[in-house]
């Protein structure tokens, strides 16, 4: 079963609310996108710690519904 792109964003706006995320469903499937996700949340962070946040705010959809994530993640500038 595929994981919607609605709900990968809504999953990472409710852990981070001001969260800025855009998606692309990189083969078609469901199973294989990328996502761009731009938090104050990130400030301070490495960029390991950054996607460690994102898949926890994903709760455990990694690897089983959700097959593949490309993630790009950055503090906002201002």
């Amino acid at each position: 079963m595929a994981m919607d792109a609605r709900e990968i964003e809504r999953l990472i706006k409710q852990s981070m609310p001001d969260a800025q995320v855009t998606i692309r469903d990189l083969a078609g499937d469901g199973d294989h996108y990328a996502a761009t996700v731009i938090s104050s949340a990130f400030k301070g962070k490495t960029r390991v710690q950054q996607h460690q946040l994102v898949y926890q705010a994903l709760k455990g959809q990694m690897g089983g519904v959700l097959h593949a994530l490309a993630l790009q993640t950055a503090a906002p500038d201002a």
